[in-house]
């Protein structure tokens, strides 16, 4: 195969790592451009978008995650892309600003350092031969070293290690080849203490990804290692792939214990990604998210409302003297609109709700739980 031919292979095959970019907006969502491969918008940490070409170095893998679709008994086809023929190709899209940034990932080809090794080489070539100066997320392969993960650190915008699920008794329903203390959880404190404020990468982004639904996790572990990610380890964006059976060519211990529907599998990760933006975003805690008695979300309520109806003594909410942090917890409310709630209300009083700029049933909703007084 040429070198598009692998290119437009191992690019679909790295759609399913979400931990460079995912949103509910028009403008973060993937697009597949012309050529086939995949286009991914990354926010910079200036602000701001850039078009990432995400691809995997190599489809070949050593590994036998259960969920994953290029585990080592998968029967696909196989390729490897060479680390100057992928930095010489990214340049070349570079210059055509067909894409402004690079996602790397790959499969482990002999062991995890020999991959880092070549994923490494991609970024020196770029920064190095190229003096390519933009946007490289590089993943972090489980298992690697020390050295190899802080030699990526050195040339990487941003970097990444996928946590998977929520603790070592859940993994271990995944993989018999990896440790989840050695191979995921030494990696990922590593990486914290080397981009942590104060250290010399603190300017380089550090993520993750949780596998929904792959271990029989409830919501409520996943929650609590999402805090420990952003409270302990100072991650600045945790992701959630929904699994969807069959991708990984295996049986999972336990997976045909739930019946749930693709449509529901799919909505558990986006009530994650909402209690994600509470945290991060509503300065909501832990103790504030609302699970029932198995753990879980309600698939039938975003969990913003769902707090709002247990809480009915904190509404109705005075537009016009709230502080910020009670108009973030009115449904309907986000960041956006407190903060142009503020701003108006030092010209004058706010005097109908419409004057928000809010419409249709968001502006029903929010009736319900916020008054001009």
């Amino acid at each position: 195969m040429n070198t598009i031919e692998k290119l437009k292979i191992l690019s679909e095959d790295s759609r399913y790592d979400m931990a460079c970019a995912c949103g509910s907006g028009n403008d973060d969502r993937r697009k597949r451009g012309l050529d086939g491969k995949w286009l991914y918008p990354v926010t910079l940490p200036n602000g701001g978008y850039s078009i990432l070409l995400k691809t995997l170095l190599s489809n070949s893998c050593l590994n036998d995650c259960k969920y994953c679709p290029i585990r080592s008994d998968a029967d696909i086809q196989r390729c490897t892309l060479k680390p100057e023929e992928t930095a010489d190709l990214f340049m070349a899209y570079v210059k055509k600003k067909m894409a402004f940034g690079l996602f790397l990932s790959s499969g482990i080809i002999n062991n995890p350092d020999y991959t880092m090794s070549r994923i490494n080489a991609v970024s020196r070539l770029l920064r190095y031969k190229h003096r390519y100066k933009g946007y490289i997320h590089l993943k972090i392969i489980p298992g690697a070293s020390d050295a190899a993960i802080e030699d990526s650190i050195s040339l990487a915008s941003a970097v990444s290690l996928n946590i998977e699920t929520p603790g070592k008794e859940r993994f271990d329903l995944l993989s018999d080849k990896k440790n989840y203390i050695k191979d995921i959880i030494r990696p990922i404190k590593l990486i914290s203490r080397l981009t942590s404020k104060g250290n010399r990468f603190s300017g380089v982004k550090s993520t993750t990804q949780f596998i929904v639904g792959a271990s029989n996790e409830t919501d409520s572990e996943i929650i609590k290692y999402m805090l420990g990610l952003y409270k302990k380890l100072n991650f600045q964006r945790v992701y959630f792939s929904a699994y969807q059976k069959g991708l990984g060519h295996y049986s999972i211990p336990g997976e045909q214990k739930t019946d749930s529907t693709p449509e529901q599998i799919f909505m558990r990760e986006h009530r994650l990604y909402q209690v994600d933006y509470l945290i991060r975003k509503y300065r909501f805690s832990g103790d504030d998210i609302v699970l029932n008695e198995s753990g879980n979300l309600d698939l039938d309520k975003d969990p913003k409302e769902t707090w709002a109806g247990c809480h009915p003594e904190f509404y109705p909410v005075r537009i016009n003297k709230a502080d910020e942090e009670s108009l973030l917890r009115v449904p309907g409310i986000g960041p956006v609109t407190a903060d142009i709630i503020i701003k108006m209300r030092r010209h004058g009083k706010i005097k109908h709700l419409e004057d928000l700029g809010i419409k249709g049933k968001r502006l029903d909703n929010l009736r319900k739980y916020a008054v001009i007084e």
